[in-house]
C-alpha cells in the first residue's frame, strides 16, 4: 500500500523524466517495431515501382515546418525510392516555405546518390503563386508556367525536360501536405486533366481522404507517421536500400511512449481502488 500511496503522489517531473526517456533511446537505438503495410501505401509504392526507368514522377511538398515531423520522413523516402529506380523526379513545392524544404530534401538524398544530375535526373522547380493556377498550368504547358527551374536554367535547355508538356508524360503526381491543397491536386490535375495523383498527408487528414481512395481520384496514399514508416519497409526489404529510416525511429519512439501512458493508466486505476477499499 505505501507503494501505491507512493505512486499516487509521485512528482510529476518524473513523469516528465521517463516520458523523454522512451522518446530519446529508440532515436539512439532504433528498437525497429513491427508494423504492418496497408493497401493506400502499398497501392502508392507499386505505381512508382511499376514505372519505367526514365519515366517522370513529380513530387510537390506542399508543407511547411509545422507538418515537417510526418511528411519529410515520406519525400525522402519516396525520392530515394525513384532514385534507385531510374525515375526521373520533377521536384516542386506550392508553399513558399516548401521550397526551401525541398531544397533541404534533395541535397539528403543527393548524399546516397551524388550521381545524379540536374535536368537529367531530376529538375527542381522555383515557388510560382496560385496553387490552382499552377496545376491548371502544368495541365497546359509546363514550360509555359515554369520558364525556368529553381537555378534559373531555362527549362526547354535541360534534357529531361524537353519531351515533357503535361501531366500526359508525368506517370504519377504526389502532393505531400498537411492542408487541404491535397484536394486542389484532385480536382485540377486528376479530374480536369486525367491525371494519376496519389498524396502524403498528416495522421489527422487521412480520414477525410479516403473517400478519394475507394473513388480512385487517389491511386495511393501515405498517413502521416505510419505511412512513411511503411514505405520505408517497404523500400527496405524490395529494393535493400539501407538508410536511416527516420519514419520508422519516430514510431518506436511514439509507440514507446504511448505503451508508458497505457501502464500508467493501468497502475493508476489499480492505485485509485486499492485506495478506495482501504478506505472502506
Amino acid at each position: 500500500m505505501n507503494l501505491l500511496n507512493k505512486f499516487m503522489n509521485m512528482d510529476r517531473r518524473w513523469i516528465y523524466l521517463i516520458t523523454a526517456i522512451c522518446v530519446i533511446i529508440p532515436f539512439l537505438i532504433p528498437i525497429g517495431l513491427p508494423t504492418y503495410t496497408t493497401p493506400p501505401v502499398k497501392n502508392l509504392y507499386d505505381k512508382i515501382d511499376s514505372t519505367p526507368e526514365g519515366q517522370i514522377v513529380l513530387l510537390s511538398l506542399d508543407f511547411d515546418a509545422a507538418t515537417l515531423p510526418e511528411l519529410y520522413p515520406m519525400a525522402v523516402t519516396i525520392l530515394n525510392h525513384c532514385f534507385v529506380k531510374d525515375i526521373k523526379v520533377i521536384l516542386m513545392s506550392l508553399y513558399m516555405q516548401g521550397i526551401g524544404i525541398a531544397q533541404v530534401c534533395l541535397e539528403d538524398v543527393k548524399r546516397e546518390f551524388p550521381d545524379k544530375k540536374e535536368g537529367i535526373d531530376y529538375t527542381f522547380l522555383p515557388f510560382v503563386p496560385g496553387a490552382s493556377i499552377v496545376i491548371l498550368g502544368i495541365g497546359e504547358d509546363i514550360h509555359k508556367t515554369f520558364p525556368t527551374d529553381y537555378y534559373g536554367t531555362l527549362i526547354d535547355s535541360l534534357p529531361m525536360m524537353r519531351d515533357v508538356r503535361n501531366f500526359d508524360q508525368i506517370s504519377v503526381a504526389i502532393s505531400l501536405s498537411g492542408s487541404a491543397i491535397s484536394r486542389t491536386w484532385i480536382t485540377y490535375a486528376n479530374q480536369r486533366y486525367g491525371a494519376n495523383v496519389a498524396a502524403g498527408v498528416t495522421a489527422v487528414m487521412a480520414a477525410e481522404n479516403y473517400p478519394y481512395l475507394q473513388t480512385k481520384q487517389l491511386t495511393g496514399m501515405l498517413g502521416g507517421l505510419k505511412g512513411a514508416a511503411e514505405y520505408e519497409n517497404l523500400v527496405e526489404k524490395n529494393l535493400k536500400l539501407e538508410t536511416r529510416k527516420a519514419a520508422c525511429i519516430g514510431m518506436d519512439a511514439q509507440s514507446a511512449v504511448h505503451i508508458m501512458m497505457i501502464v500508467f493508466i493501468i497502475l493508476a486505476n489499480i492505485a485509485y481502488f486499492a485506495g478506495r477499499r482501504r478506505k472502506k
